[in-house]
């Protein structure tokens, strides 16, 4: 039953539609579109209005502290009335008029309107037709009527001689007027300057009807770039699917070919990376099966063949027979090397065998293993040179650093040089912990081959007669990658090798609490 449940639920999955990247990407541009158009269209309705108005409205409230600002700075009054009759100052007057024509005094498209406190007119400069307060207009002829007492100017010259200040829109026939009105510092003087909202209203409606069939073209054309970006974007992608499906079905030989310099390159260059490491991977998982097949037959065969010599001929030949046992026992001994090493690899980078992490003297350590040589050196007339007369604390597993220190000490041996030497160093480092190294006289290393000299059965390359399993160097790698240890190695061709790892010092203790 709960087989039946997970199979219906994986072929729901399976059916349910999922949509895509480049669905993603198009839905996503053409939401950006319609935000951007329906912004515009916002601003258009409920904002361009109030943000015109009150633009104007700052500019005609300059205006009129321009106008009060004249007549405050006048001597006297502009204006006077004697027996009813209106009286002006010319010269003030004059020169008003004079600031108005040359533009120092801009009223240009405005209506003003100047009266004292008995609410009549004083002067009227009307540059705004048609105007909704002096009912203005041009007649035919050219002629132009203009009333300066009308009700509606009338109400709002005591408006402002009631609240110091007005501001309001008015309108007639369809017109729309903002008016702004100020008092002049003495009290006796009404300023009131307005002009058109017309061109603002007119604009507005414009925008309304011209937005919908322009918004449907810049839609149509951001829909159409939106796939163009959305496929070249994701073409890399697609790129990539297809090459991690072919290595999915053994195909490890893959690179992706993607000519761009952004992230979606950099994950190309990197998958490219990957296909080769993992090429490389397989390759030596084959020579690995292929040498190890090998190495297990070899001895295998031998054993076998004598065996059946030690029980077919030998006879009571006790010499011939302790010489063929011990061939057996040497071909076992090597049989058993490799197998342990091959489990030892597995269990070291599997992570079955983690660190005992403690603080050691690596020095004493060094000296330790150096001792275990003193016999093969002494049977083969080999010198090995040791340096580690300084105290290196370290932070480590002492057993896997012993098994570091042997294999790699193996190795030198196996390669050793005609001058049968070969050293092993503990050098402290000044920001504590040490430096190890391992070096030999022997044939070296070629450059081509230092990048791969720590992979698994690498040396069945090239130095398939050399005794040992050739998986010393892949443990020695898998254990100091465990422990966070750098490594590496350096090598001249006919002068030998240099092996080395650095090791941390151990952690600052913290000063016991009293």
């Amino acid at each position: 039953m709960w087989k039946k449940v997970k199979s219906a639920r994986r072929t729901s999955e399976k059916a349910a539609p999922r949509m895509g990247v480049r669905g993603q990407l198009m839905l996503f541009l053409c939401a950006v579109t319609l935000l951007t158009l329906g912004l515009v269209w916002t601003l258009i309705t409920y904002a361009l209005e109030p943000m015109y108005n009150r633009k104007i409205r700052t500019s005609l409230e300059t205006k009129a502290d321009a106008v009060v600002a004249l007549i405050d700075a006048n001597d006297g009054p502009v204006s006077s009335r004697v027996l009813g009759k209106l009286v002006l100052d010319e010269d003030f007057w004059l020169s008003f008029l004079e600031k108005a024509v040359n533009g120092s005094l801009d009223l240009e498209n405005c209506c003003v309107d100047i009266s004292d406190s008995t609410l009549s007119n004083v002067q009227c400069l009307e540059s705004l037709y048609p105007c909704v307060l002096h009912q203005s207009e041009y007649s035919f002829g050219g002629k132009i009527s203009l009333k300066q007492d009308t009700p509606e100017v009338v109400r709002l010259r005591g408006l402002v001689f009631t609240k110091k200040s007005v501001y309001e829109t008015v309108s007639s026939g369809g017109n729309l007027q903002m008016v702004v009105g100020k008092l002049t510092a003495d009290g006796q003087y009404a300023v009131l300057v307005s002009t058109s909202l017309a061109q603002i209203t007119t604009a507005a409606d414009v925008l309304r009807s011209v937005l919908p069939p322009v918004a449907l073209l810049l839609f149509g054309l951001n829909v159409l770039a939106a796939i163009l970006f959305s496929r070249w974007f994701t073409h890399p992608v697609y790129q990539l699917a297809d090459g991690a499906r072919r290595m999915a079905a053994g195909n490890y030989d893959v690179q992706v070919e993607v000519k761009r310099r952004d992230e979606l390159g950099l994950l190309a260059q990197e998958f490219n990376h990957m296909a080769r490491a993992v090429q490389r991977s397989a390759e030596l998982e084959k020579e690995l099966l292929a040498n190890v097949s090998h190495d297990l037959r070899t001895p295998l065969t031998l054993i076998k063949g004598y065996a059946e010599t030690v029980r077919d001929l030998s006879g009571m030949d006790e010499e011939k027979r302790t010489e063929q046992c011990n061939i057996i026992v040497d071909e076992t001994d090597r049989l058993s090397a490799l197998v342990n090493s091959v489990m030892e690899l597995s269990k070291v980078q599997s992570g079955v065998e983690k660190p005992n992490l403690v603080d050691f003297d690596m020095s004493g350590l060094c000296f330790e293993v150096a001792g275990l040589y003193d016999a093969v050196c002494e049977q083969n007339h080999w010198t090995l040179h040791l340096e580690a007369d300084k105290e290196c604390m370290v932070r480590a597993d002492p057993a896997m650093m012993e098994r570091v220190l042997h294999n790699l000490l193996g190795n030198a041996t196996h390669h050793i040089g005609e001058d049968g030497f070969f050293a092993l160093r503990a050098i402290p480092l000044p920001a504590g912990g040490c430096r190890i190294e391992v070096e030999d006289h022997g044939p070296g290393i070629p450059p081509e081959d230092l990048p791969y000299i720590f992979d698994r059965y690498y040396r069945a390359r090239k130095n398939a007669g050399k005794p040992g399993t050739g998986l010393g160097l892949s443990i020695t790698k898998a254990i100091l990658q465990q422990h966070g240890f750098p490594f590496g190695v350096q090598s001249e061709v006919g002068r030998g090798s240099l092996f080395w790892f650095e090791m941390t010092a151990p952690a600052p203790q913290s000063p016991p609490k009293e």
